[in-house]
């Protein structure tokens, strides 16, 4: 398979702009990105697209727009406003929760606090205000019972009634509120509001046994230790427990777990009573997980409902889903039968039927069709390099698409879900939103949104996607290849690969370009091929695909790179004497590692934040894939790519950030103490006060020493 996109006719490039770095970074002073309506949301069944100061209603049969909110209203608000003492956000942040009410939320600041006001925008009033301490995070809004959840350093607040009650009081090295585990498994929060808002769950982390890892802040004139508790592979983990505090009795319980030493409590969701409790607990191993059920009053447990195991890893990503129309009815999600599918439960744990089946991937579920009693989902069922909507009946399991077959689909369904927002890319439009019937399938579109070309006017690279065997011999791999806009057949060019490489993630996708980089368009214009591969290990291919990497991270991975790597050796355009690779994080590891297991193979390179050896990463992450380092001691060591520093042949640059909270500086200076002992000689650039990647304008600064790096060593 090969498919091509060509961005430009190829006479006509004398007339066109050149890309500059500033264009295509993030940070750039003129970096070109997709327009959208930010902010899209519905209020009930009416679409509302908000802006600074002007919110719209989008008719979603028509999609003629009017404006429900004008600049005057929103000067009358902000009078209002002031008269509290209350700077408020711009409309733009505007949120439209309550589907029968005419009232939005919004956020400001008064003095020194952070403010939740809700205003009746029919009778110009504002209806309540919530105070926030101004150094609140993890803020989590109940918009039922109008009330707030947010952590202040390492403890938890509940405001309600204009009233602040700390419902923790916890000494250092221990965190309430916050995500857990490092966000793997699915975790973004730690705070869960009951369906009422008259209970809320949250995670209680005990640290103090979790070893600190110093790093060091050297803004001022001396510097300051600033550790981070960080459990690197196979040493003791935080604790975790899960309390349940009730508002109106002021309580708290916690839930009767056991030992938490060794385990993790994932995926929290509630009855929609509020009685129940469900999480997903994961032994340390990894490869065996259980759905349980937990009393809200006494913390009890009440049952194991259903329990998953697995040779190799678990790796539940969601929680259970309770059907709105059946109580008693939810839906899980599990890797069970080698993809990602949906199961219909009920609440004794019995299986009443398998909703979707086949060789692809439920990526998500955005929510349901209550009157055709059906489950909205985004599959890879038409290709692994996209996302389409499906309906999925809950009483069959029967599908029937929604939208478009093209491109990379996301969902925003209405209160009643009978209409849909369609946010979609393919590799030729940037974006189009419409709003769709979701009861009429595709026969039915609203369009109301089309981005304009970010690269409009700008001389651009050719385009190609194919497919090569991966170095099993069986697997089909995806790649994209990115050609000068003055391509020559007959010339020979240099290669730059950019690799990643690594569990949930995927680089060549049906977006926009084939989900190109800005930087690949660059590079490719500086007279460069840039060349991508999605090797066995990477996302959306199932469970077989993903884990085959198996307690030897990086090496199967590298297989396929090199069946990359011959692929560009046999075009007749390419310079295979020239071909570097740059990649990040766990494609910094793969650079590091293709250098060293394949110095032959590759002149130039530069890794950046890179996993050097496993043994310094993180436990969720690193013994998921590697296992602890006492129970695979053969595959860290053949993974330490320490151990293989005298095979540095080529040039090679290593970028790390000192403030790096997720690949510790420790990996990238250990292999520099390996390096000096071998008498190899790489390179070093150090971002000061950055976590794991370079952000805001000093990526600029990033990718022009990164293209500085390949041209003078490539």
């Amino acid at each position: 398979m090969l498919l091509s996109l060509n961005m430009i006719p190829g006479t006509m490039a004398q007339q066109w702009k050149e890309l500059t770095l500033e264009d295509v970074i993030p940070g750039g002073s003129t970096y070109r990105f997709t327009e959208n309506l930010y902010n899209l949301q519905w209020w009930g069944e009416v679409c509302i697209h908000s802006e600074y100061d002007v919110v719209s209603r989008i008719d979603p049969r028509t999609g003629e727009q009017a404006v429900l909110f004008s600049s005057a209203d929103k000067d009358i608000l902000d009078e209002k406003a002031r008269q509290e003492g209350i700077q408020l956000a711009g409309l733009s942040q505007a949120r439209f929760p309550w589907a029968d009410r005419t009232r939005m939320l919004l956020t400001g600041r008064k003095e020194d606090e952070k403010v939740y006001i809700v205003y009746d925008f029919e009778k110009k009033e504002l209806t309540d205000a919530l105070m926030l301490h101004a150094k609140a995070t993890d803020i989590d809004y109940h918009t039922a019972s109008h009330q707030l959840a947010y952590t202040v350093d390492n403890n938890l607040y509940v405001t309600r009634e204009g009233q602040t009650l700390r419902i923790t009081d916890e000494p250092e090295g221990i965190v309430c509120g916050q995500a857990v585990h490092r966000h793997e498994f699915g975790i973004r929060q730690g705070t869960f509001w009951s369906p009422r808002g008259d209970q809320l769950a949250f995670y209680r982390m005990d640290e103090s046994m979790v070893t600190e890892y110093p790093l060091v802040d050297t803004r001022g004139r001396v510097a300051e230790e600033r550790p981070v508790r960080y459990p690197m592979a196979g040493m003791n983990s935080h604790h975790v427990s899960i309390g349940i505090y009730n508002l109106s009795a002021a309580t708290t319980v916690y839930l009767q777990t056991g030992d938490p030493t060794d385990r993790y409590f994932t995926n929290i969701s509630w009855s929609p009573d509020g009685k129940e409790l469900y999480l997903i607990e994961v032994n340390r191993d990894q490869n065996h997980a259980r759905l349980c059920r937990y009393d809200a009053k006494s913390g009890a447990l009440q049952a194991v409902l259903l329990e998953e195991s697995h040779p190799k890893y678990v790796e539940p990503q969601h929680p259970i889903v309770f059907l709105p129309w059946n109580e008693k009815q939810f839906i899980y999600q599990s890797q069970r039968d080698g993809f990602n599918h949906l199961y219909l439960y009920d609440t004794t744990g019995k299986l009443i039927r398998q909703l979707t089946s086949g060789p692809w991937v439920v990526k998500e579920m955005p929510g349901f069709l209550p009157r055709r009693k059906e489950v909205v989902i985004l599959s890879t069922e038409y290709s692994p390099l996209q996302s389409n909507i499906f309906a999925v009946s809950t009483v069959n399991g029967k599908r029937r698409p929604i939208g478009n077959a093209e491109g990379k689909h996301r969902v925003l369904l209405s209160g009643s879900g009978e209409f849909l927002t369609d946010e979609y890319t393919t590799p030729d439009v940037p974006r189009h939103i419409d709003i769709l019937t979701a009861a009429a399938g595709r026969s039915q579109a609203t369009r109301i949104f089309t981005a304009a070309n970010p690269f409009e006017g700008f001389r651009l690279p050719g385009l190609e996607t194919g497919t090569l065997t991966a170095a099993d011999g069986i697997t089909e791999l995806y790649y994209r290849l990115v050609k000068p806009a003055d391509f020559d057949a007959s010339r020979k060019y240099p290669v730059i690969i950019y690799v990643y490489g690594g569990p949930h993630a995927q680089m060549i996708g049906n977006g926009f370009q084939y989900d190109v980089r800005g930087w690949d368009l660059y590079m490719a214009n500086q007279g460069y091929i840039v060349f991508t591969l999605d090797n066995r290990g990477s996302e959306n291919r199932g469970l077989e695909f993903e884990n085959c990497t198996f307690r030897r991270l990086g090496i199967e991975e590298g297989k396929d790179q090199v069946k990359g790597v011959e692929f560009l050796a046999a075009l007749p355009y390419v310079d295979e004497n020239r071909i570097g690779v740059h990649g990040w994080s766990f494609g910094g590891h793969m650079t590091t590692a293709l250098m060293l297991r394949y110095p032959e193979l590759f002149k130039a390179g530069v890794a950046g934040g890179p996993v050097i050896d496993w043994k310094y990463y993180e436990i969720m992450y690193g013994e998921r894939y590697m296992n602890r380092p006492e129970n695979n001691p053969d595959g860290y060591e053949l993974c330490n790519l320490n151990h293989l520093a005298g095979n540095l042949e080529g040039k090679l640059l290593l970028i790390h950030d000192d403030q790096d909270d997720i690949c510790v500086p420790q990996h990238t200076f250990s292999f520099l103490t390996a390096c000096i002992e071998a008498r190899t000689y790489p390179d070093l650039f150090i971002y000061p006060n950055h976590g794991h990647n370079v952000r805001g304008r000093d990526r600029v600064h990033l990718y022009e020493k990164i293209t500085r790096y390949f041209k003078e060593n490539l």
